[in-house]
């Protein structure tokens, strides 16, 4: 069965840092994939916060992330990483993780995923930021 396990969500102080974890199991990420981190916040829309092609390792984040996360992947460990730096009380929000075949799908698309491009998703990881 296709599925994908987000995790390594907890609770920072502001300026803190978080390794979130999206492995999968079921398919090979690196055969023709794209993986896009989202989030949602109570109350607010889920969007995304990064994409990788993950045959050819090219990113996209939007600016409201950029400069503090960064999405990588080990293709031998069949899974994702979100590291997040500098986090901010506005980051609080649960995290999935998604998959497409389309593997360059945001690079081409020139933004981050929207939630409906995405076969695939994970339960999702809680982050909390305090102030």
């Amino acid at each position: 069965e296709v599925q994908l396990q987000a995790s390594g969500g907890g609770l920072v102080q502001a300026g803190g840092s978080l390794r979130l974890s999206c492995a999968a199991s079921g398919f090979t990420l690196g055969d023709d994939y794209a993986i896009n981190w989202f989030r949602q916040a109570p109350g607010k829309e889920r969007e995304g916060v990064a994409c990788i092609s993950v045959p050819d390792g090219s990113t996209y984040y939007p600016d409201s992330v950029k400069g503090r996360f960064t999405v990588a992947s080990d293709n031998v460990k069949n899974t994702v990483f979100l590291q997040m730096n500098n986090l901010k009380p506005e980051d609080t929000a649960v995290y999935y993780c998604a998959a497409s075949p389309f593997a360059p799908l945001c690079v081409l698309s020139r933004r981050v995923g929207s939630p409906g491009e995405y076969d695939y998703w994970g339960q999702g990881t809680l982050v909390t930021v305090s102030s």
